[in-house]
């Protein structure tokens, strides 16, 4: 893979937010257009030229000095999962502008400027193989979404980026406190290389060193920052409002991609700098999964706002992500990969869907909206489609990371004696993925009564409903291509799993090594859960 892509990959739109801004406002979506798609085309020659069979390694590296001082350099690099989340960030660029065509008529210039920024933050954020870098590009996708959120959304748009930005910003701090406290370790501890360096792998290599209860406070840190991106139980509230509130583009940003760089930052740097940490937290953190799970499944299901419902699934759905990850085992941290492209896919389409629906009747109330099927059919099949694919659907790609995160989860210690041997064992238990397996009973009765409500019954509009004048009835051509392509992945991935799955497994089980590898305590763990399952056997052979 050839070094210049990735900097392209980053700097193309950048270039094309400036042409914006130095052009005509009639030519600034056609130039936001022409940008996103040829960064999509390049990203397919990325996904081309990857070495496949060497999934685990980091391809397309670059470094440039930046300040050598304090060891700063703008490293670039992806493995195979970074790679397919830049991947799935450059797909929803085109369609993100092609979305905001009618929906999107003051300010178009300020708007695709910014939506073009974004989408080089969060390319940097995937490449990035410095920490610092990382943290640049992590934190300053909160400056192009609190603009899109303020100056495009709904009625309570700037208490919603506000909210958004409050929060993300102050956990975000928090967590560069810790990342910060790895870098001094590694220039002053024995163990270190005794120079300052944000390096990732450096530091990766100091940081499985400093003891438990280190571990555990830089892992606290580093997840006030991630677990609010994600959002995770309890530091969730932010999300439903911002989504509610947000442009359709920015939804479909915000939970396909700007929620991922809160997974991928647990599994790049949580699982990578503590792995004791993890191990011995990893109960604790599920729990918080499994609440959220369940949860906000049960508030979706009292929601009367259909994308304020969708808003509250991704916090249902993003907790099994999380919960397979802390399964550490292969399975459930597979699942979770497969969960943070998959969520983007089928979450951005409902959000598109419903954009789309906004657009025509100016309401998400499902007491005002009912029986489309009778007047938009083709909206209302990939309607149903998409509420498939989010359900979990057999056939269709959220079956299978979520069914991968359950087992996952089910999986214990007594699995093998050599966790990094032969079958892999898992830090949880089939308690938690019987627990967490009911949201996905609840997810379906809450998408269900959605479609029932909207899709089907006697046709229901708002009594002031007036006809778009630029939009059909129905879906035009313009949105079918949105739609259709994103439909197409859904089910490639649900009916053919297989080629993602070997795309994913080296560098999922290189991190499952390292984490049982790296904590000394893990064997431990082993032993005692293997000794508890032996005596609850005795016991039971005792009293018959």
């Amino acid at each position: 893979m050839s070094p210049w892509i990735l900097p392209i990959l980053i700097l193309l739109p950048l270039l094309g937010a400036a042409l914006v801004v130095l052009s005509h406002a009639a030519r600034a979506r056609s130039i936001a257009f022409g940008i996103t798609l040829g960064a999509a085309a390049m990203g397919v020659g990325a996904l081309a030229s990857f070495d496949w069979s060497q999934a685990g390694a980091f391809q397309g590296e670059v470094g440039v000095p930046w300040v050598p001082a304090l060891g700063l350099s703008l490293s670039l690099g992806v493995d195979s999962i970074a790679l397919l989340l830049v991947a799935l960030t450059l797909l929803l660029g085109p369609i993100c502008v092609a979305a905001s065509a009618t929906a999107i008529t003051e300010r178009v210039k300020t708007y695709y400027a910014w939506l073009l920024v974004l989408q080089a933050a969060m390319t940097g954020v995937f490449c990035a193989r410095d920490l610092a870098l990382f943290y640049v590009f992590f934190e300053f996708t909160l400056i192009p979404m609190y603009v899109l959120i303020s100056l495009y959304g709904s009625t309570n748009r700037k208490r919603a980026a506000t909210k958004f930005f409050l929060y993300t910003f102050t956990g975000s701090i928090i967590a560069l406190a810790g990342l910060l406290y790895v870098v001094w370790v590694n220039a002053s501890a024995p163990y270190g290389s005794g120079e300052w360096t944000f390096d990732i792998a450096t530091l990766q290599a100091t940081s499985v060193q400093m003891s438990a209860q280190q571990q555990g406070w830089v892992m606290l840190a580093m997840l006030l920052g991630f677990a609010v991106k994600v959002p995770l139980f309890p530091v969730h509230t932010w999300l439903p409002l911002a989504h509610t509130e947000a442009p359709t583009a920015g939804s479909v940003i915000l939970a396909g991609v700007l929620l991922k760089l809160g997974t991928y930052g647990i599994y790049r740097f949580v699982l990578g700098l503590t792995p004791e940490g993890v191990m011995e937290h990893a109960h604790a953190l599920a729990v918080l999964s499994i609440i959220g799970i369940v949860y906000a499944g049960l508030i979706c299901w009292v929601q009367r706002d259909v994308k304020k419902l969708v808003a509250y699934s991704s916090v249902s759905h993003l907790g099994f992500c999380v919960l397979g990850m802390l399964a550490l085992n292969s399975v459930g941290v597979a699942g979770s990969v497969m969960y943070m492209i998959n969520h983007g896919l089928s979450t951005g389409a409902l959000f598109l869907l419903i954009g789309m629906i906004y657009e025509r009747y100016h309401t998400r109330d499902m007491e005002e909206l009912g029986g489309l099927a009778r007047k938009m059919p083709v909206w209302s099949t990939f309607m149903v489609f998409f509420a498939m694919a989010s359900v979990g659907l057999p056939g269709l790609n959220g079956f299978v990371s979520e069914v991968m995160c359950l087992i996952g989860a089910f999986q214990d210690n007594t699995v093998a004696q050599e966790p990094f041997v032969g079958a892999t064992p898992g830090r949880l238990g089939p308690w938690y993925a019987a627990v967490a397996g009911t949201g996905m009973i609840v997810a379906a009765m809450y998408l269900l009564y959605m479609l029932g409500k909207v899709v089907w019954g006697q046709l229901r509009e708002p009594a002031d409903h007036h006809p778009h004048p630029r939009l059909p009835t129905d879906l035009n051509a313009r949105e079918i291509a949105i739609l259709s392509p994103i439909a197409l992945l859904c089910l490639a991935i649900g009916l053919f799993p297989a080629p993602m799955l070997r795309a994913i497994e080296q560098p999922v089980n290189d991190t499952v090594q390292w984490v049982w590898k790296h904590a000394p305590s893990a064997a431990q763990y082993a032993e005692r859960d293997m000794q508890r399952a032996s005596t609850s056997i005795a016991r039971g052979e005792g009293d018959r």
